[in-house]
């Protein structure tokens, strides 16, 4: 029998939902999940959706509500969760200690942080484990790749800025190729073509740096030609370092709003 048939989703909103896309879409059954989630008004075909969180155990059981609702949905979870149950937790800043004082009987308790290409198996997977079972990483990796690219952190203190970077990141990004866009607007550019535009610069850009021997700095630098256009665009993201001032100042502030739930939930 596969260690991890029986998956219950405990609030399956946008992050949760990216996840259950891209396993359903990397051709997991999906009569292995459950999705426990008042709100949700429907769920793929053949996927279970409860109103309520059942009271029965499973080998997997994915916490995927809003981390001030910790301890408000805990003691429901709680049912779930058993000697050989792996917990999945996706709550933003809350540390395996928090969540094994709420749930100690487990079989392990796993932090991920994904981001929304999970939805197309494109989502770094950033790990943290307390009390999982000797020989049950490679079982977990194997459940989480058709979300992307897993990846165990040597230490769980690296998670808030891990969440800053792969969490939040992706949003960044957006807000990057939308800029780009809002720029050629003010050149004189149509805003739908623009938009297009800077979706397809960017698709194309990421697909190659992920390709590419070479580090996206050097990439740059490949493309920017002395006293060209590309150059001339570059010297203003590089004067006084502003571009790289900026994304560090927005991680920062990212990085120290997640030390901040934590923070929360450890002292309820």
């Amino acid at each position: 029998m596969e260690r991890f048939k029986q998956i219950l989703i405990v609030g399956c909103g946008n992050m949760g939902g990216a996840m259950l896309q891209g396993w359903l879409k990397g051709g997991l059954d999906p009569s292995r999940f459950t999705i426990a989630d008042p709100g949700l008004e429907a769920a793929p075909e053949s996927v279970a959706l409860l109103r309520e969180v059942p009271d029965r155990v499973f080998d997997v059981v994915l916490f995927g509500v809003k981390p001030q609702l910790l301890d408000a949905v805990a003691p429901q979870v709680a049912k779930t969760v058993g000697g050989n149950t792996v917990l999945l937790s996706i709550l933003a800043g809350v540390e395996l200690q928090t969540l094994a004082a709420r749930f100690p009987d487990h079989g392990g308790i796993v932090r991920v942080m994904p981001n929304l290409a999970a939805a197309i198996g494109k989502s770094p997977l950033a790990l943290a484990a307390l009390g999982l079972a000797e020989g049950e990483r490679n079982t977990l990796e194997s459940l989480l790749a058709p979300l992307g690219s897993p990846e165990w952190l040597d230490s769980e203190a690296l998670f808030d800025a891990v969440t800053a970077l792969s969490g939040c990141g992706p949003a960044f990004v957006y807000r990057f190729i939308d800029a780009m866009a809002a720029g050629a607007v003010a050149l004189g550019v149509p805003a739908a073509q623009a938009q297009r535009l800077a979706l397809n610069t960017a698709e194309g850009a990421a697909l190659l740096a992920a390709s590419s021997p070479h580090g996206p700095g050097e990439l740059a630098r490949r493309v920017a030609s002395p006293g060209g256009s590309t150059q001339a665009g570059l010297d203003v993201f590089d004067q006084n370092a502003q571009l790289s001032r900026l994304v560090e100042e927005a991680m920062a502030a990212a990085q120290r709003r997640s030390a901040e739930m934590g923070k929360a939930a450890r002292s309820t």
